[in-house]
């Protein structure tokens, strides 16, 4: 019966059956064939390769590569693997161009899409099978130690960015042009401090000649606005005359020279910033050299030589991986200073700072508006006339009613200190400041306090975060602290006293789970996941290898 005699009849009709849609998740996208495609024409380009390797083109006399003929073989193997995949096999081939936003943009496409753009350039063999430029060995001594140097940072820390492999007019390039400064830079995974290397870079504004070592490492550390810069020079030559070979005299007198050199003036004298300088030498015999005098210098003034070759590179390792993973402090006391230098620092260094608490909304007021401090010379104590600063405590009961943070959050430079005798009561000490100055950051009672007054140093007070951490006043006590504060930033220091100026000593560092303690009466440094001990230091290497402290730390909070 035709469509148009059911339509002009009276009875109405309904469906007895009905289409069955069934969905089903398919990943034969546009972008997925494109990634097949790439794949596919690699295998081209490989195979293509390979006959041109087979057969190169005059040059009937040269024996084939089977080394290479071999990695190019087992690289199609992975590939035609991949292809033959179920999921591979099932997707169609490509009809159109996908340079879109996802190809360019999205994570996984854009670096399979970057990947295949550096490998086809490379394979993009256009003329020549090979063509490079012919080098003496001692250039080439200077590439191989800049590439192999960055390989050995690689191991170990992020690869941030790099300007040694560069994309030029649709070719790619090993580029280590002397007229350009080229770099590879790296991140600590844990401490996120910043690793740049150099290859010649040139240092120019220097008050003599300008100066272009071969490799210039330069390592940033974390509460630092400067970095702790290293010289790397290449020479391609030994010192046979003596019984135990090395570099060269010379040689180790141009490292004199370059640290010398590189100075900075950032508004005072001049400032060497280059910390340390060493020769590369082409020598294999890593274990007896460790005696030689120009690898003991290293050391004692920090120059002198490292033997660096493909199979010999351990004792530059271990010297690179010292000082990335050193303090700062650790790396500062190697340097040579002038004579006089540390006694005058001393006489200029470690400021105290009386830090005042206030319990009153209407005292915080009137210290804050006539910039003074005002307390009882009996709750005084301790050298608190050393203080050439102030600092307020702003206790939380004054936060409230006057709407200040609670905390530390005001300190100023003490200008005058009256003794006001009192007709009744006990005589007042008054401290004046010159202005109040903002702390960047208010440091926090995180369940703490102050009861009267404590003292400080202004160093700590400028990276303090927390009111406990007011309390170190050690040697020991600071550096661990740094050293933790290296690898995070949530360092919660627990004292043995809820009010700072009462407290007696540290307890623990605690970090998550995980706690450090100082035990002073057992000599030694505990590493604790909750109360299991799992490790245990002795208090000396604190001193003598802080660097190795650090490491065992790092090793256990993130293992």
């Amino acid at each position: 019966m035709s469509l148009k005699k059911i339509l002009r009849t009276d009875r109405s009709f309904l469906p007895d059956k009905g289409l069955n849609v069934k969905k089903s998740l398919s990943f034969d996208t546009v972008e997925n064939r494109f990634v097949k495609w790439m794949m596919e024409r690699l295998v081209y380009q490989l195979m293509d390769l390979k006959k041109r390797v087979m057969r190169p083109s005059g040059l009937y006399d040269v024996p084939v590569d089977e080394v290479l003929v071999g990695r190019i073989d087992r690289k199609l193997f992975q590939l035609k693997s991949y292809l033959k995949k179920p999921f591979w096999k099932r997707m169609g081939p490509i009809r159109k161009s996908v340079l879109n936003m996802v190809m360019q943009m999205k994570p996984g496409y854009r670096d399979a899409f970057r990947i295949y753009l550096i490998i086809n350039r490379g394979l993009a063999l256009q003329g020549e099978l090979l063509k490079m430029s012919v080098k003496d060995v001692a250039t080439l001594y200077e590439y191989w130690t800049f590439l192999k140097v960055g390989q050995i940072l690689r191991k170990k820390y992020e690869a941030v960015d790099q300007s040694v492999l560069l994309v030029r007019q649709g070719q790619l390039f090993v580029d280590l042009v002397q007229n350009q400064r080229v770099k590879q830079v790296f991140r600590h995974p844990q401490t996120k401090e910043k690793i740049t290397l150099s290859f010649q870079k040139r240092t120019g504004n220097l008050p003599t000649v300008p100066q272009k070592p071969d490799i210039m490492l330069e390592i940033e550390k974390k509460g630092k606005t400067y970095s702790y810069d290293y010289i790397f020079d290449a020479k391609y030559r030994i010192d046979f005359s003596r019984e135990d070979p090395g570099p060269l005299e010379e040689d180790i007198n141009t490292m004199h020279r370059y640290r010398d050199a590189h100075v900075v003036k950032q508004g005072g004298p001049y400032e060497r910033f280059a910390f340390g300088a060493y020769v590369l030498f082409p020598w294999q015999d890593e274990d007896n050299y460790e005696k030689h005098p120009f690898y003991q210098s290293i050391n004692k003034v920090n120059i002198g030589g490292l033997p660096f070759l493909p199979g010999s590179f351990k004792l530059v390792e271990r010297l690179i991986d010292r000082l990335v993973e050193s303090n700062p402090e650790e790396l500062q006391e190697e340097g040579i200073l002038p004579q006089g230098s540390i006694s005058y620092w001393e006489s200029q260094l470690d400021e105290k700072v009386l830090v005042g608490s206030v319990g009153h909304a209407k005292d915080y007021q009137r210290f804050k508006r006539e910039r003074y401090f005002e307390i009882q010379t009996t709750r005084l104590k301790g050298d608190w006339q050393k203080s050439t600063y102030l600092a307020l405590y702003v206790t939380q009961e004054v936060a409230r009613q006057t709407g200040a943070e609670n905390g530390i959050q005001f300190y100023g430079e003490v200008v005058d200190v009256e003794i006001i005798n009192q007709s009744e009561g006990e005589p007042t000490v008054r401290l004046f400041v010159d202005r109040w100055e903002t702390l960047k950051e208010t440091i926090s009672p995180v369940g703490y306090g102050i009861q009267h007054v404590m003292l400080t140093t202004k160093q700590v007070l400028m990276q303090a975060k927390e009111l406990p951490e007011l309390f170190m006043g050690s040697g020991e006590d600071v550096k661990l602290w740094r050293m933790l504060r290296r690898l995070t930033t949530k360092v919660h220091t627990k004292l043995d006293e809820s009010y700072v100026d009462r407290a007696r000593k540290i307890q623990a560092y605690q970090i998550g789970h995980d706690a450090v303690v100082l035990d002073r009466e057992a000599g030694e440094i505990q590493v604790l996941h909750g109360e299991e001990v799992r490790q245990r230091l002795p208090l000396e290497l604190l001193e003598r290898q802080p660097s190795r402290v650090f490491k065992v730390i790092r090793g256990e909070i993130f293992r």
